[in-house]
């Protein structure tokens, strides 16, 4: 059953363990603009609660430009699911989206997978196929133009510290790698990571496959990490390191690291034609 009703911002709940990072970025500036001139075009998409409040599954940033307007209500299409197949249309809508990062897929696709384990046999929310209880990767992978096996190796990237997740996220260890370390205990994670902080250098793929064989043979010890990290890659690219804090205030609200990036660049170019041009000058 399916109701377009207005509800009251103060009675909807963000989606618990919604994989997808709420971004505080131009685009969202532009929705909150948008929203105060025209008003809500597009009604999200919600589940009643046994509480009485309702949880979104579609609408996250147009319901927080309206409770920063001070907007009481929004238009609301109410779906009667259950939190597995809210889970599913979550999932199937967010991932159609331009820019995913690869931590945001990784939980995404683990919490569809389990999803569909938990309803058993039952017709899919997002087509007219049949899902049964035992659904593979492979199935999740078509309905999203993906292998099973890259399904399967995004999921392990869950397996990652939340440190270097953050890593791959930000593009400074690839995707292929970061799978071979999801197969590290965290202790070993956490010192692969350690070396990062010290040397800002992050391990190649045949590195990590190296550091996954020897942990499997029970011979991966903190030196043995150390001396595969310190090994010299042609292809390791050198970083400008920058207290976040330094520079954090001429940020507009919260920029994603790519965004962070092209504002320092963009700001280093343009101080530069400034110099260039008092040089001139003279």
């Amino acid at each position: 059953m399916t109701t377009l009703t207005e509800i009251r911002i103060e009675n909807l709940k963000s989606f618990e363990n919604n994989p997808f990072i709420f971004r505080e970025d131009i685009a969202f500036d532009l929705l909150i603009e948008s929203i105060a001139n025209l008003g809500v075009l597009t009604p999200i998409i919600v589940r009643r609660l046994d509480d009485g409040n309702y949880e979104i599954i579609s609408g996250h940033r147009r319901a927080e430009a309206c409770r920063r307007l001070g907007i009481e209500t929004i238009p609301c299409i109410v779906k009667e699911l259950t939190k597995d197949e809210a889970t599913v249309i979550l999932v199937a809508l967010n991932l159609q989206r331009d820019e995913v990062l690869p931590s945001e897929k990784a939980h995404a696709y683990k919490m569809k997978m389990d999803a569909l384990k938990n309803q058993g046999a039952r017709t899919d929310l997002t087509s007219t196929q049949s899902v049964s209880k035992f659904r593979t990767a492979e199935e999740v992978g078509k309905e999203n133009n993906e292998s099973r096996e890259t399904v399967r190796r995004y999921i392990r990237l869950t397996y990652l510290i939340p440190e270097i997740l953050k890593l791959v996220d930000e593009g400074r260890i690839a995707f292929t790698p970061a799978v071979e370390l999801s197969f590290l205990p965290s202790e070993e994670q956490h010192e692969v990571y350690g070396f990062y902080e010290n040397e800002e250098v992050t391990p190649s793929y045949s590195q990590t496959v190296r550091m996954k064989k020897l942990y499997s043979e029970g011979s991966l010890t903190s030196d043995r990490i150390s001396e595969i990290m310190a090994e010299a890659k042609a292809n390791q690219k050198d970083y400008l390191k920058i207290p976040t804090e330094s520079i954090e205030r001429y940020f507009k609200s919260r920029f994603t690291e790519k965004q962070k990036q092209e504002f320092v660049i963009k700001a280093v170019e343009h101080y530069h034609r400034y110099l260039m041009r008092q040089r001139d000058a003279r």
